[in-house]
């Protein structure tokens, strides 16, 4: 409490509630003067000094455009990212909203203008020191860790390991001469809130890097294509109101889904080694886990072949 109140020139009444989040610490705080802040600690060595200011540049530029994000607020000096005792925190205002789970086809079309902004508004600039989406980027990252972790089990690391870059090798070649821009990175549904009278307001920008546009769209449709295909069009009739949208990058969903389990394999992996392990499920990193995690990369490489013909 004592480090927010220097940080937003306000002073606390005492009360402080840890609020869900699975890799910072982040408080609710109560103010004298009524209302509330939300303090965010950083875990230290997830992300440098430099990559967590590329992700408050990004959302004041946001905000800036009058687009519904949670901007840090910025102190006297105009800084929104401080530090005490060698951990970064930042101060953000309090937002109340839902999920929105089932969305209606106005929800739809709004959720795609929405992205279309932050897009628009993302392509601008470029973010050298956030993660870049892609087989030759975080997927080799992901997986560098994942290999000298001591996460995979000495029964299944080999295979798993063959299998995951074969797939990366397999799938590299689809992302040249694509697009890329800063994005949200993490787009599913829960990081959406819905805020009635408001509409939509994208939230959790921990995961923001560069990559192609459709990283922002897939997460969010109920099913694969072509199952989703009149979300996904609503989705891009929306986000055309903004954005230029390629239709050739229509064909990276498949790949950025074996993206994405090697992302969240490797998200546990930090966890376990950071001490979070009660944060994960209780079969997490047994030999029959990563068994079928491996069955699920094979499942995805066949998937992918069998698309591209």
């Amino acid at each position: 409490m004592d480090r927010v109140e220097r940080a937003a020139g306000r002073r606390a009444s005492g009360v402080c509630r840890p609020l869900a989040s699975y890799i910072n610490r982040v408080y609710e705080i109560g103010l004298e003067d009524g209302g509330f802040l939300v303090a965010k600690f950083y875990r230290p060595g997830r992300w440098t000094r430099a990559a967590l200011q590329e992700e408050h540049g990004f959302l004041r530029e946001l905000a800036a455009a009058e687009i519904p994000v949670v901007a840090p607020l910025a102190d006297g000096a105009g800084q929104t990212l401080h530090e005490e005792a060698g951990i970064a925190f930042a101060v953000f205002p309090r937002l109340g909203g839902r999920p929105c789970d089932e969305p209606a086809r106005a929800e739809w079309l709004q959720i795609g203008r929405l992205i279309g902004r932050i897009h628009q508004v993302g392509a601008g600039r470029a973010a050298p020191n956030r993660l870049r989406f892609g087989p030759r980027d975080s997927a080799q990252t992901h997986l560098a860790f994942l290999r000298d972790s001591g996460a995979l089990p000495r029964e299944v690391a080999a295979g798993y390991l063959e299998t995951a870059q074969r797939l990366l090798d397999r799938i590299a070649p689809l992302f040249d001469g694509v697009a890329v821009q800063r994005l949200h990175g993490d787009l599913h549904r829960m990081n959406l809130l819905w805020r009635p009278g408001e509409g939509f307001q994208a939230i959790d920008f921990d995961d923001m890097g560069t990559g192609p546009a459709i990283q922002d769209l897939w997460m969010l449709l109920p099913d694969r294509l072509p199952a989703a295909r009149p979300e996904f069009e609503l989705l891009l009739e929306g986000y055309g109101m903004f954005a230029e949208y390629d239709d050739a990058q229509t064909r990276l969903i498949e790949p950025l889904r074996a993206l994405r389990y090697l992302h969240y394999a490797a998200w546990c992996a930090r966890q376990l080694a950071d001490g979070g392990r009660r944060l994960l499920p209780p079969e997490w990193g047994t030999v029959d886990f990563w068994r079928r995690e491996h069955a699920d990369l094979r499942r995805q490489a066949q998937d992918i072949a069998d698309l591209s013909g």
